[in-house]
């Protein structure tokens, strides 16, 4: 970067209020200057929706709207005067791995939406080494630090020319990433950071709503994410213990059941294939298609 103060976009999906953006914000505040535009309320689990209008309230930190993550992020990178750098979300109450999960979480859908925008952002989330969601008494303290380092030093290495890695051009580098999914414990200090990756799986439970749900939740029945995709364990959240060495050694799961801290590198937007078999398949469907307008009997030219 060059000599003038970096700019960063804090936002996440918990909320304004949350106390992972602000130990965010008083970490990041000491290498750039800090921008918060975030939801109003919480809006966990939204992925990257967004709305066709929202209301903005002023903060004291910048912002705080009436929409979704992904909309904090179009409304700072469209409506703001600020050129961001980088583009900070988080920090979770929880953590967000595999592909599946991230997919429909609000903290990397706000990262993802950023990186779309052209400006390379960073997800963060928190987990409890024991207790998987961190409890109420632990702090965000080790994943905003370890946020703060990271964010250093991916705007040390950008040129500050706003020509930055992957198909983003904010003024941090990357490394040949568009954005990064960081997953952080907030119960140990002594976590390494390991690049990972995601694994590709899948998991929903979907069952009927018990009667105490049914009075505290709107629904007959209950779709939960299986955060454990592949895992033969009893239970929602089984304990790190009990997962052991399930998941391989490169994952951000594994990662995750170590106690260390994750940061998976993407890329947007997804990439398109192409293969001979794809190409058999729309000569197939041209063909009975072709053949169906024909047997058609021909309109009525009254």
């Amino acid at each position: 970067m060059t000599d003038s103060q970096a700019q960063v976009l804090l936002t996440n999906d918990d909320g304004v209020d949350a106390g992972g953006l602000a130990a965010l914000y008083e970490e990041l505040r000491a290498v750039a200057d800090v921008t918060v535009v975030a939801p109003a309320e919480n809006q966990s689990g939204v992925g990257r929706a967004r709305s066709r209008a929202v209301d903005v309230d002023d903060h004291e930190w910048g912002h705080a709207v009436h929409g979704t993550p992904a909309d904090c992020v179009a409304y700072a990178l469209r409506a703001l005067d600020e050129e961001f750098d980088l583009v900070v979300s988080g920090c979770n109450h929880g953590p967000n791995c595999g592909e599946y999960i991230m997919g429909h979480s609000g903290t990397v859908g706000a990262a993802v939406e950023a990186a779309y925008l052209g400006v390379p952002a960073v997800a963060v989330s928190a987990y409890h080494r024991e207790e998987f969601f961190p409890p109420a008494e632990f702090t965000f303290e080790t994943p905003a630090r370890l946020t703060r380092l990271l964010a250093e030093h991916v705007l040390d290495r950008g040129d500050g020319s706003g020509s930055g890695s992957g198909s983003t051009d904010g003024g941090a580098d990357l490394a040949d990433a568009d954005l990064l999914s960081v997953n952080a414990p907030v119960d140990a200090a002594d976590c390494d950071l390991r690049l990972t990756e995601p694994l590709a799986d899948y998991g929903v439970d979907v069952r009927e709503a018990s009667p105490e749900e049914r009075e505290t939740h709107d629904g007959d029945w209950r779709l939960e994410s299986d955060f454990w995709a592949r895992l033969d364990q009893p239970g929602r959240h089984p304990t790190l213990e009990q997962v052991g060495d399930s998941y391989p050694a490169w994952s951000d799961r594994a990662a995750v059941v170590d106690g260390d801290a994750s940061v998976s590198a993407l890329r947007v937007p997804q990439v398109p294939i192409h293969s001979e078999r794809l190409d058999d398949l729309v000569a197939a469907v041209n063909r009975d298609w072709r053949a169906e307008r024909e047997a058609a009997p021909a309109a009525d030219d009254d």
